[in-house]
This record gives structure tokens, sequence and C-alpha cells, in this order.
């Protein structure tokens, strides 16, 4: 049942502090360090990619001299990943390595004036607060409590903390029949009962506890008995909460419905506690879309965040909001700006806001003033991640391309060009010949002109023939920019002799407003006319073999792939979906979050009157099986509720049964991702194993 249930006696509902522990982590693996890589071929492949250092969350500190960051190294061997801490100065120089741990320090922050710092590290298995000095010395815990923590943030008095924890959700057998101890079943009587990957038994809640320096005491749930998610589930973290700069008011995020109304609705809303008086309100009331991301600008005299229109739909524009705390005025300052705001950030001076923006295939730097005079600061061939202000003006943050991994860069005031702090991959890529990318302008069916994106073989022969990949993006409304992902990862596809086509069809955020909501309610529409308006392009170049294309792609990619399997007129070779929609009208109902569907469907299936709905459904995958004539590979994992495993095996059945070529791989232990070292690298050999059957066929007769 969903609700709250409160514990008679301490437990799961509630954050228990008990002493301070200083010692052990319960470490059970190896320390994962640093692989020494050796290419053997020179090109981009699988042993390159898994030994890369991932580089995440730079931070930069008070003064703006230093860098802290962590870097990830994945184990193979012991199937796993592990960050650890680095800081590095703010000009490039000087890198120190802080932790050489057996598990991963996460969200790790500046305190005392950049003497310390505070971050996450597990004991007995649970993420608890942990201190250590700038240098990585005198570490220790500074909370122990009972569930452990998932995220932090201090207030800036640094006398007060916020940590997430959760809280007892939904009831079990033993809360309803305490005399069948044994019993598993779960009594569910409203919608929400599983999200993403998980039964939903538990909640995040804000817990605001006292610091002295040395421990965390007096720890509150400021939404005690309250059943709802604080910060939401499941991406929510730190960036949901904002202190006031005079530390006495606390703003977070929450959607706070449950059940039906929670599974049919994204109107979450910015709510104001106060710690002294221990009352709460609402500072988005009436606004209807996902209100996130709260950030205080440095006087405190407004808050920023990110706000959507409309409720229900979860790839709304979002709007950049501001609220006068004094006069309680709210406007929106890019109402004239037509692309949507990806993440921000305050100049230190309050007078403006950076941010990033997808716009035309790439995500560069913007600067908006509070009177809506919008800069562009950085734009290159990349996307930008994370955004930290300094003093003088400049920016530090990440950036990463088709061909590169994140590293650190510097934007200094007025430079409009980015430098490089960090090179952590620079060995491995310099042992290596790496594709090339082009851009190309393709023409639509509608008259309009669509970025695609080519990625080339490394040493590419213009007078050669290769097969190629057209990819179809997931989503549906993510961007096919500059991204570089560790499974869709273009320079590992084209590195193994084929020329990726990746265009930016109808849905994909960059290209205006638009271009990108004429996707919702048309998805078997104009935006796969634009997949075989790219695949038609590209067929007319000389190297592009036309007998020996294929197509992938994921989640609406997957979607994508199980339509034009039945719609695609002899273009493609081979197929390859992954976490795919097949059946539109079970995937109404089965998966979580019905605010999705009900948008993006146009409403449910029995709606016989509703234009959209029957529009929808009439052109499900599934309808089209009888068309089937293209060998297909399909993947899933048990774990993703998003997208039910029996839509991929479903698809698979119908294929065998049709007499097409067929092959599936189904992950017990995978979500809507593939994540674990050993399954990914398994996924991209299958990946290459299925594309060079069909696609390379001289190839495959010589093995």
């Amino acid at each position: 049942m969903q609700q709250l249930i409160k514990p008679l006696a301490m437990g799961a509902g509630v954050l228990m502090l008990a002493s301070c522990a200083t010692g052990g982590a319960g470490e059970d693996q190896q320390i994962i360090d640093r692989p020494d890589f050796h290419s053997a071929s020179g090109i981009f492949d699988i042993e390159a990619l898994e030994a890369l250092g991932r580089v995440t969350e730079p931070v930069v500190s008070p003064d703006g001299s230093k860098v802290l960051f962590g870097i990830s190294y994945e184990s193979v061997e012991q199937n796993t990943s592990n960050r650890d801490l680095y800081v590095i100065d703010s000009d490039g120089s000087n890198q120190q390595r802080l932790t050489r741990t057996a598990k991963s320090e996460n969200n790790a922050v500046w305190i005392d004036g950049g003497k310390r710092i505070a971050f996450i590290y597990p004991v007995d298995g649970k993420g608890q607060l942990w201190v250590m000095n700038a240098d990585g010395s005198d570490r220790k815990a500074v909370s122990n409590v009972d569930n452990g923590i998932s995220g932090f943030k201090f207030s800036p008095d640094e006398k007060k903390v916020v940590m997430i924890g959760n809280v007892k959700y939904s009831r079990n057998a033993q809360d309803i029949y305490p005399d069948l101890p044994k019993a598993t079943g779960r009594v569910v009587d409203d919608l929400m009962y599983k999200h993403w990957d998980e039964w939903v038994t538990e909640i995040p809640h804000p817990f605001v506890a006292d610091f002295d320096g040395a421990s965390v005491a007096n720890v509150e749930d400021i939404m005690a008995d309250e059943p709802f998610e604080a910060p939401m589930k499941p991406f929510g973290g730190a960036e949901s909460f904002a202190w006031s700069p005079d530390s006495k008011t606390l703003v977070y995020v929450s959607r706070k419905k449950t059940g039906l109304d929670y599974a049919v609705s994204t109107n979450s809303d910015l709510y104001a506690y106060d710690l002294e008086s221990k009352t709460t309100r609402n500072l988005t009331e009436g606004m209807m879309g996902y209100d996130t991301m709260p950030a205080f600008s440095p006087d405190g005299s407004y808050l920023a965040w990110l706000s959507m229109e409309h409720d229900g739909y979860e790839s709304d524009k979002n709007r950049l909001f501001v609220l006068d705390m004094n006069s309680s005025e709210k406007s929106d300052l890019t109402a004239d700006w037509d692309y949507t705001i990806e993440e921000f950030a305050w100049a230190p001076d309050g007078r403006s806001i950076f941010f990033l923006a997808y716009r035309d295939g790439v995500k560069p730097m913007f600067n908006i003033a509070l009177d809506r005079t919008i800069s562009l600061i950085a734009q290159g061939e990349c996307d930008y991640e994370s955004l930290n202000a300094l003093a003088d003006g400049s920016v530090i943050t990440m950036a990463h391309s088709m061909l590169r991994p994140n590293e650190i860069y510097k934007v200094a005031a007025g430079s409009k060009e980015a430098a490089a702090i960090t090179d952590i991959n620079g060995d491995i890529f310099s042992q290596l010949t790496m594709p090339t990318v082009e851009k190309r302008m393709v023409p639509t069916t509608d008259g309009k002109e669509m970025l695609t994106w080519v990625i080339l073989p490394p040493n590419f022969d213009k007078n050669a023939k290769y097969p190629s990949i057209l990819y179809c993006q997931g989503g549906p409304q993510q961007a096919v920019s500059q991204f570089w992902s560790y499974r869709w990862n273009f320079a590992l596809m084209a590195s193994n002799g084929y020329v990726m086509i990746a265009p930016n069809r109808r849905g994909l955020p960059g290209f205006g407003q638009e271009w990108l909501e004429q996707i919702s309610k048309d998805y078997p529409g104009q935006n796969m006319k634009d997949y075989l308006a790219a695949v038609d392009y590209m067929k007319q170049e000389p190297f592009i073999d036309a007998d020996h294309i294929g197509a992938t792609g994921a989640s609406y990619g997957g979607f994508s792939i199980y339509w034009l399997a039945g719609n695609h007129d002899h273009r493609f070779a081979a197929l390859l979906a992954h976490a795919g929609i097949f059946n539109m009208e079970a995937q109404y109902l089965e998966t979580e979050e019905m605010w999705f569907a009900n948008w993006d469907m146009g409403g449910a299936y029995w709606e016989k009157d509703n234009a959209a709905a029957q529009r929808t459904f009439a052109n499900s995958p599934h309808r089209f099986v009888d068309k089937w004539d293209t060998p297909i590979m399909i993947s899933h994992g048990e774990y993703d509720y998003r997208i039910l495993a029996s839509q991929g095996m479903a698809a698979f059945n119908a294929a065998k049964l049709r007499g097409i070529p067929a092959e599936m791989v189904i992950y017990p232990d995978e979500n809507h991702w593939i994540l674990k070292p050993q399954n990914a690298i398994m996924w991209q050999r299958l990946f290459f194993r299925w594309f060079d059957k069909w696609l390379k066929p001289e190839a495959a007769k010589a093995e």
C-alpha cells in the first residue's frame, strides 16, 4: 500500500544517529588503480574504451585556486568501478591524488574555507558523511546513520547540513501479517509501486542536522510523516536543495503527490523551510510543470530555478525563472529564448547567470543578465558540462565530444575559448588513430534541413566502400550533440569500420521548440521520415555500401528500430534494438510514469474518440510484423521497469515465428542501461559480432 508507515521504534522510517565512526568501511573489494594500457592495434577498441579514466564533478575551492574532482576506473576482473579524488591548481598545474581506497568517494565539496573536504563514503555498506584535510590526511566519518545517506549540502555558515536519507514507504507482508515472517508477497493498491529499476519500498527525505566541524547531531526529518519524495526519484540529488546565504532557510524540490496522482503528473514545486519556525511554504504554487534546481543569488535577493510550463510533459522547455525574494515577483528570463536550459550557475556578483543549453548540435555556454541580455561565452565542437563561476569572471567546466570523454577546462573571462586543465586520458589517445566527425545538412521530406553527424572510420579512404549504421536516438527528446557515451560510442563504432549516421531528427533539442515538440503524439510520423531521409542522402555518397546499411538504437531508439523493421522498404540489411517499445498498447499499461505515456502517446488506447491516441496505437510496431524481412538482434534488462523486458521478448518471438534471423540477449541484473563492466563488454562484443555478420559478409566468411 502506498503510504508512509510511521515506525513504532527506531528503524527504516527514521535516520538514527549513532556514535561517529573513524575506522574501516567494510571494504570487500580490491583497490582499482589506473590500468596500464598499451594499444596493440592503434585504433580505438573495447579495451581502450574500458581503460579510460572517467572525470567527474569538478568543484572549485573558495579562493578559486584549486579544483577538486574525481576519476573513476573500471575493473573488468572485479566487475565494478571505483572513484578516487584528485586536486589540481586552476591553471592546470600540480595535479595530486588525494584518495586511494577500495570504495568510491562521492559528492565531494570544499568546507572550512578550503581547508577541508567533505564527501560520502560507505561504512559497512552504507553511505556516510566524511571529512578530511585538503591534502587527504586526517580522514574520518562524521555521521553514522541507520540507513546511510546518498547526498548532502552544507549551509553557508557550515553549522547545518541537509542529508538525503531514505524512509519506509510501502507495507511489506510482515506489516500486514506479523505471524508470517517468511511471506514475500507485496500488497499493492495504487500506482507507482515500482520505478525505473526498483520496487518502491523506501523514498528519500531531507534530514537537517547540526554540524560542529567534527560530527553531526540533532538529526531531524523536515518532512516527517509526509509520504513524498525529496529529492525526486530516480535522479534527484543535492542539486534539489538550496540554502539561503544567511543559513536560515532551506529550499527543496518535491512533487507532493502519491499513487495515481504521482503517476500522471510532473508538477513538482519548490518549498522553503524556515529552520527557526519549522514552517514550510510553497514558492511555486500554481506553476504546473517540473520546478527544479533552486539556487540563491550570492546576496540572497533572488532565487533562480528551472521551470517547465506544462503538467505531464517531462521534456518540456526548461525555462530559467527568478524570484525576487523581497517583492515575491517571478520572472522568466528566457521567455524570448527558444531553447531549453540544461544547467546554470550564478555569477559571483549576482548580476547574471551562466547556463548551458543545446543549440545547433552542440552544447555551448551562455550568460544571461537579469535584464534578459544573453551572451555567448564559449562554443566549440563539444558539449560543456558543469559550471563553476569564479570571481574574476572565468568559469571552470568540463567538455566532451564524440571523440574524447570529459576533461576539465577553464574559460577565461572574455576569451570565448576553453583551455584544458586536465589531460587524464591523453596518453591513451596518443596511441590511437581516431575517427573523424563531419556535419551534414540533410534535406527533409517537408522542405527543411536536418543537422546530421557523420562519423568516418580512422584512416578513411573516400575511394573505398564502407558499411554504415544509422543511429536512432532515445529519449525520445534527448540531444544528438557532441555527446560521449560508454555504450553508444560513435568513435568505437566507426573504429570498427562503420560509417555512423546520426541525425538530429524531429523531437531533439537544440533547434527550437517547434522542432523539439513535433514528435509528441506522432511517434511514427515525421521523425521516422527524417531517419529515412538521412539514409537516402548518405546512400548517394560513393563510399557508402548501399547494400550493407544497418540501424540501431535504445529506448525510443529501440522503438524506432521495431517500427523501421516493418517500414524501411529494404533500406537496411541488419537491425539491433535495445530496451525498445514493441507493443504500444502493452507499454501504455506496463510503464510506471503514466504522465510520459499520456503526453507522448496522446492518451489511452481505449479512448476511441481521441484521434491522437488512436493514430499512435494504430502505428504500433507490433502491427507491422507481417512486413518484417530483416535480421534483428534484441537486448533488454530484466530490471527495466520503464520498458519491460517482455517487450523485447515479444519482438524476438515475433521475429522467430516469422522466420526472421534473430538473436536476443537478456540481462537479468541490468535495468534500462547496461552498466556492469563485464556485461558492457559482452554487449559491445555482441553488437559488433551481429553487425559484422550481416554488414561485412566477406569478413564474416573469412572467420
